[in-house]
């Protein structure tokens, strides 16, 4: 089994997001993408936000006076999947796992929706904010969005998924080592905030964790044709290429 230990909250911003332009210049784009039969994709998803929040988080700070604070401890937890052969390491907030959980479970029941063999696609993006002066709104500048790719596939039998079970497992592995790998590089993030700018970068809702301001959003499309959905079960059953 895959065990790996790396180093906000369905939260939409209720302001207008930088024009594309900007988003091309300034933003980090990342993909993932896995293939897994339904019953699979809640913990895949959770495993791979899970993991990328975990890097994206700090403890709360506390603040002394303007420019000095201390930051708290980030705890950690093991989860264990019952659907794939995979453990992943998040953060130990019951606030923070509600949200993503939330968001995670809609996306599920929308790629249920769309049917048996369906593709969708669900993002979590990190942005700040801009202030602007009355009457216009804040601006939200986005600077890092994962896009995780999920292929869903309807198996056969009770031997195809226990060979899916193995091979998602590895893939998600692999893919946890790539996000730690992208997110130890050192590329830009957000300066550490003035206590009055605190909330422009993090966010501060949670009690016991303070991740960096993100939305998560997700997209279906259409359902896979059969013959698209016999060659991956096929991949499936020898080596999971996808």
């Amino acid at each position: 089994m895959w065990h790996c230990k790396p180093h906000n909250a369905l939260r939409f911003c209720q302001t207008h997001f930088a024009t594309p332009t900007a988003r091309a210049m300034n933003c980090r784009s990342e993909v993932l993408e896995v293939t897994v039969e339904a019953r699979q994709v809640e913990e895949a998803m959770l495993a791979l936000l899970h993991t990328i929040l975990l890097h994206r988080s700090t403890g709360k700070f506390h603040y002394k006076k303007e420019g000095t604070y201390s930051i708290g401890t980030v705890g950690t937890q093991d989860i264990d999947c019952d659907f794939i052969d995979f453990a992943f390491v998040r953060v130990s907030s019951e606030e923070l796992d509600r949200v993503i959980r939330k968001a995670v479970a809609e996306f599920k029941d929308a790629l249920s929706v769309s049917g048996s063999d369906g593709m969708g696609q669900i993002s979590l993006e990190f942005y700040q904010k801009k202030k602007s002066r009355w009457p216009f709104a804040d601006e939200c500048i986005p600077w890092e969005v994962w896009s995780i790719k999920v292929n869903v596939v309807n198996l056969a039998n009770e031997q195809e998924r226990q060979i899916c079970r193995e091979k998602v497992g590895e893939k998600l592995g692999e893919k946890v080592i790539n996000v730690v790998e992208v997110i130890n590089r050192h590329e830009y993030l957000p300066k550490m905030p003035t206590q009055s700018e605190v909330d422009n970068v993090f966010d501060t809702s949670l009690k016991d964790v303070q991740p960096y301001l993100y939305k998560i959003t997700y997209q279906i499309t259409d359902s896979l044709g059969t013959s698209v959905s016999t060659t991956v079960r096929r991949l499936i059953k020898d080596t999971l290429a996808l």
